[in-house]
């Protein structure tokens, strides 16, 4: 994600969603209860992963990776960006509801923004913070977190975000890099060495379990967003691809 860090773009993320391909999935479409939201939906649960609004707010989140202490919670996390983003709360009520009733979610990472703020929180002692302008990276551990994938990421964001150019297809690539982190570079999050290589791609594929979809969103500096997804099926192949370019409705932010 970058925040205010682009001479373009005020507003630049790129996000894969891994997920058990078993898990019923649809693909980012406008929701028909809540015209003004954008997203795919997670069918087994009701919530989402990421999504955006045309008025400029969006929401995203991660679980947080830590088998030796698991708590499978009650609560949807993709539950989270729903009501961020269909209901209309805003913000600060979303960190006070998290910072009261996290426990009740199973470890997670939950970013949020409108036109203003951008929010940060973690309910497994990362704690809750606005972020300043600039780059950041995040996977199943707190923002930031310097796992290979992270850091290998932001690397390449960087450059991107660097050379000012406005071809958004290297972010693609960025999110479709298959190589696995060495050992020794690896993360202990208690789910065995075979699954933390399998899980250091920035895009992975096993035999029940990989990227579902990669997501681009940018938000540039006359308010005109644009959302690409692409989605891609259980050997690792894209099936389809999903354009959005809309005016945000700053009007009623």
């Amino acid at each position: 994600m970058a925040i205010d860090h682009h001479s373009s773009y005020r507003l630049v993320i790129a996000e894969n969603r891994d997920e058990f391909y078993r898990r019923p999935t649809a693909p980012a479409e406008f929701w028909d209860e809540a015209s003004h939201v954008l997203a795919g939906r997670d069918l087994e649960r009701g919530g989402t992963w990421f999504g955006v609004t045309t008025t400029g707010c969006w929401a995203a989140v991660t679980n947080f990776r830590d088998f030796y202490h698991r708590d499978p919670g009650r609560h949807s996390r993709g539950g989270l960006v729903s009501r961020f983003l269909r209901d209309g709360e805003t913000l600060e009520t979303m960190r006070h509801m998290l910072e009261e009733d996290g426990e009740n979610y199973a470890g997670l990472n939950f970013l949020a923004g409108d036109r203003n703020r951008v929010l940060y929180i973690s309910n497994k002692d990362g704690g809750s913070r606005y972020l300043d302008p600039g780059v950041y990276g995040l996977s199943n551990h707190w923002l930031d977190t310097p796992w290979p994938k992270v850091v290998g990421a932001k690397a390449d964001f960087s450059k991107w975000l660097q050379s000012g150019v406005d071809d958004i297809e290297p972010l693609f690539t960025m999110l479709a890099d298959r190589r696995r982190a060495p050992q020794k570079e690896l993360p202990d999050t208690g789910i065995g060495l075979e699954w933390e290589r399998e899980l250091s791609a920035r895009f992975i594929q096993s035999e029940d379990y990989g990227t579902r979809t990669s997501t681009v969103y940018l938000v540039d500096r006359r308010n005109r967003a644009t959302f690409i997804e692409k989605t891609f099926d259980e050997t690792g192949r894209e099936n389809g691809r999903r354009q959005f370019t809309f005016e945000l409705n700053v009007a009623e932010t």
